[in-house]
């Protein structure tokens, strides 16, 4: 794995290429980007045929061992790996610790346990199961065990430090197993950056896990909900000067447009990508203005849709930090409100996923309203593919010094006003 930056623009983001990828090392991944969320290998809501309908795919899928971790009898069994076992096509696997999506309660890390959370209940892990895991996924990369149980803001200090010390304890043992294991000869690891909210022990983190033999950086704590952003964007700032230029960073818990602009600014170079499924589950849609070079029609029903947006979150309030996966962003229109029940629009001017060639607002609002599984299906669909083309318009912006442009257009109407005309 070998990060291969072709810009640095406005002194912290990042453009390349991530290549190397895989055991065969034929994969490429473009950063600014971001993972395919799945759970348990399957992204919620479509089969493997309905998600290939979508183009421009990352080349890396994200499996949680918090939705793995209760099969792994018979995972061993099976003994040819997750990806055989799924049925994925040709693909990159990257395996994290927790679902960025489901609740993760705290108190449960010991100087030697991690603990997720499958459908089953805990299960607790130690350095050996934990490897056993990996031996039995046979991911491609992975994270190291972690003690991320300080992204409260009232963690003392003393919590902090022993988070940090315990992570890199933990990141010590894995990789003494890993380099012993045959069967996991050509995966990475990933490091993972702890420090709550405090400067210095984020530094610390930083440093110390850069001295170890990893692939990349996990940045954990740091989820939506957990800070404040101008925080985030500090603790994000110092931590990436004191990591190598030619390694991955992976920021987990943050997938809101806003927020993925401002933590690209600072030197984040990959996403997960569980925003979509987020909006799905709340019965929206993505609705939001990514395109830096508009036709003048187009303009228009872009704005029509932005008011849309802006007066439905207006209606349910100020957007809950505290709770993104029930409160609904601004980027995103609400199908289950009456006002679609005789929109007969796609939920994007131009969108060339399957919903929006195919069917209406009015539909999918009749969808929702009477609780057909479709709804689900075709939101996921759209979702993910307006996500995703997110991410390549902001490569683009970044490869022809437009990233302004492109803030002006992802940010304008969050508070009500236009943007300025070039």
């Amino acid at each position: 794995m070998k990060l291969e930056l072709s810009r640095v623009v406005q002194g912290g983001c990042r453009l390349g290429v991530l290549k190397g990828l895989g055991r065969t090392g034929q994969h490429a991944l473009e950063v600014p980007g971001c993972l395919l969320y799945t759970r348990c290998g399957t992204v919620p809501h479509l089969t493997q045929d309905t998600l290939h309908t979508l183009s421009s795919l990352p080349s890396v899928t994200q499996l949680t061992l918090s939705t793995i971790a209760e099969h792994q009898e018979v995972l061993e069994e099976f003994k040819d790996g997750f990806r055989k076992f799924a049925g994925l096509r040709d693909t990159v696997l990257y395996c994290s610790l927790h679902d960025p999506v489901a609740p993760c309660p705290t108190g449960h890390i010991t100087n030697k346990t991690v603990s997720v959370w499958g459908s089953g209940g805990r299960i607790e892990l130690t350095v050996a199961k934990f490897m056993a895991l990996q031996k039995t996924v046979q991911p491609d990369w992975y994270q190291s065990m972690a003690d991320g149980e300080t992204w409260q803001s009232n963690t003392s200090r003393k919590r902090v430090r022993k988070s940090v010390d315990r992570t890199l304890a933990h990141l010590d043992e894995c990789l003494l197993v890993h380099h012993k294991t045959q069967e996991l000869q050509g995966v990475e690891v990933f490091g993972v950056v702890e420090g709550g909210d405090i400067l210095e022990e984020r530094v610390r983190s930083a440093k110390e896990t850069a001295k170890r033999p990893v692939a990349g950086f996990c940045l954990d704590g740091l989820q939506t909900g957990s800070m404040d952003q101008a925080l985030r964007i500090q603790l994000i700032t110092a931590v990436t000067k004191e990591l190598p230029e030619d390694k991955p960073r992976l920021l987990q818990g943050v997938g809101r447009p806003d927020e993925v602009l401002a933590c690209v600014e600072a030197g984040v170079d990959l996403f997960e990508s569980f925003f979509p499924f987020q909006v799905t589950e709340r019965g929206c849609a993505l609705c939001f203005s990514f395109d830096i070079s508009p036709d003048p029609e187009r303009a228009v029903l872009e704005l029509n849709d932005e008011r849309d947006a802006a007066g439905e979150t207006q209606e349910n309030g100020d957007v809950n930090l505290d709770d993104q996966t029930q409160m609904m962003t601004s980027f995103e229109i609400n199908l289950k409100d009456k006002r679609y029940q005789g929109d007969f629009r796609p939920l994007v001017e131009g969108c060339g996923c399957y919903c929006c060639r195919n069917h209406q607002r009015a539909y999918l609002h009749h969808l929702l309203v009477t609780n057909e599984l479709l709804a689900g299906v075709l939101l996921m669909l759209h979702n993910t593919a307006h996500y995703h083309a997110f991410f390549g318009a902001l490569r683009h912006a970044l490869a022809n010094d437009k990233l302004d442009l492109l803030k002006r257009r992802v940010l304008k109407e969050r508070g009500g006003q236009t943007e300025t005309k070039e």
